[in-house]
């Protein structure tokens, strides 16, 4: 892709982004998403390849249908209410619409069919910014109207617990296991969110940096699904070791950042008198530890193949930046004794 239409478009990406932050006004915060959306969809679409443009149109028809949705909702509000503050959504209707239009938007369970597929259909790099840019956004609404509808999303986020964990088991396809990963991510954040918000925003973090550095690992192997995987010790070896502690982070397990997070979350939830609702979130955390133990396995203790066309590709010496990958790895694997430090920033 030329350069200056590149620039343009991650111009149009953060642009989208921060005009939705800075929003009070329902129009302004929809016109955002809007950008936002306009905005990715050249780079979904650049490779020509049918299976990505048909993730694009899928993207493109299921985030229309959500703003579709959110408009009408703002709308409804300012006609039952006379309000067009993002922060004075009062009537419950308007409020349980724009929260389900929302969790479209970054797809939640059960509104999550969409992501799974799309993502399959993208290039590492633009699934990346699908899995971690495109949810700030929502997110930063979600947080604000977050007071007027507790129930719903505890139930939105044990779903996507729970659906996050049992759809990545069977998948042999690493894009779509890192969707149902995200799925899942998103749902332990979402249950937190109307108790602890900077839990929440701390969470979001968390996992902005395990899978950047799990986009990165896959991006330097090449590897889209778990056989390209067994290739990865005669490619990167350093690489390949540490490999699997970023995918246990992100399964949450102690002593990596990934515990952090849940172990937050699991406190905050039994504070609030919902110690089934933590359990049941503890217990759907194991089927997401199941996936990434696979990953890891299939990654470090399985023999390589060494038929002729497994071997070329050893060969191919990587010229993509590595320092990113470094300091998001050591991130996604550190974090976790600094976590005191680190809540206490974002306490307001």
């Amino acid at each position: 892709m030329n350069p200056y239409i590149l620039a343009i478009l991650l111009f149009g990406l953060g642009l989208g982004t921060t005009i939705t932050f800075a929003s009070s006004h329902w129009l302004l915060a929809w016109m955002g998403l809007e950008m936002n959306t306009l905005a990715i969809i050249p780079l979904m679409a650049q490779h020509h390849h049918p299976r990505a443009v048909e993730a694009t149109t899928k993207y493109f028809l299921t985030q229309a249908a959500a703003a579709a949705t959110l408009l009408f909702a703002s709308i409804t509000n300012a006609w039952l209410t006379g309000q067009w503050e993002i922060q004075q959504i009062s009537h419950p209707l308007p409020a349980t619409m724009i929260t389900l239009a929302l969790a479209l938007k970054i797809g939640l369970a059960p509104l999550h069919a969409w992501l799974p597929e799309v993502l399959q259909g993208l290039d590492l790099t633009t699934g990346l910014i699908l899995s971690t840019w495109q949810k700030l956004a929502p997110f930063a609404l979600i947080l604000q109207i977050q007071p007027s509808n507790s129930t719903l999303l505890i139930i939105l986020g044990i779903t996507s617990t729970l659906i996050g964990g049992w759809g990545g088991l069977n998948q042999t396809q690493l894009r779509k296991i890192l969707a149902y990963s995200s799925i899942a991510h998103l749902g332990w954040m979402i249950l937190v969110l109307q108790f602890s918000p900077s839990i929440t925003l701390l969470t979001l973090l968390t996992y902005f940096i395990m899978t950047f550095s799990t986009f990165l690992v896959f991006k330097l192997n090449k590897a889209t699904n778990i056989n390209t995987l067994a290739t990865s010790w005669t490619k990167a070896p350093a690489l390949t070791a540490l490999t699997p502690l970023i995918l246990l982070s992100l399964g949450g397990l102690p002593p990596l950042t990934g515990f952090m997070p849940k172990w937050l979350i699991l406190q905050e939830l039994t504070k609030q008198g919902l110690a089934p609702t933590a359990t049941l979130a503890a217990l759907t955390a194991l089927l997401s530890l199941y996936f990434y133990l696979r990953l890891s396995y299939a990654m470090t203790l399985t023999i390589s193949p060494n038929n002729l066309t497994g071997t070329t590709p050893w060969r191919l010496p990587s010229t993509q930046l590595t320092y990113p990958l470094a300091i998001s790895t050591a991130m996604t694997t550190c974090l976790l004794p600094l976590t005191p430090a680190i809540s206490a920033l974002l306490t307001p």
